[in-house]
């Protein structure tokens, strides 16, 4: 079983770790100002990087809260607007209302992950890949069984069963 890292657990992390990082201050002088032995030291500094990529992480993670809730909170106020002018004759601000309703749900749905507009392909009605099959299949005439098993291939793949 792995060892914890004596410096991860010391009680002046934070501080060690902004001395590695910011300061630069060699193994030795680290070891002496924290009461650890150099060799610990010298191990612990091969984990920042993963260290400093998980914070990074974990702000990109607490950014883009800070946004959802900011394009919530948007939301809600647009529809307390919409709910205001829904009633009255005022209908050019009700339509700009749901056109700024429709917009906000969009960039939630971006954010969040649930619309998802990346261009799909369907690969098996495309003339290129048709020709392609075409051309596979007559050069295999020669050889049924080969063509059978090509075809079959091709079919079972098209089902989404490669």
């Amino acid at each position: 079983m792995a060892r914890s890292c004596s410096v991860c657990q010391h009680e002046d992390n934070v501080l060690i770790n902004e001395a590695l990082v910011v300061q630069g201050l060699s193994n030795r002088a680290m070891a002496r100002q924290f009461g650890l032995s150099k060799d610990a030291v010298r191990r612990h500094r091969q984990h920042i990087p993963e260290m400093l990529a998980q914070a990074s992480r974990a702000e990109e993670v607490a950014k883009a809260d800070n946004l959802l809730d900011r394009l919530e909170d948007l939301q809600s106020r647009t529809e307390a607007i919409l709910s205001r002018v829904e009633g009255t004759d005022n209908y050019s601000a009700m339509l700009g209302a749901i056109r700024e309703m429709r917009s906000n749900l969009e960039v939630i749905g971006e954010v969040t992950k649930e619309l998802n507009r990346t261009p799909t392909l369907n690969l098996t009605l495309s003339p290129e890949w048709l020709e392609l099959r075409a051309l596979i299949v007559r050069a295999v005439e020669p050889f049924p069984e080969a063509r059978e098993g090509i075809l079959r291939a091709l079919e079972a793949g098209g089902n989404g069963r490669a």
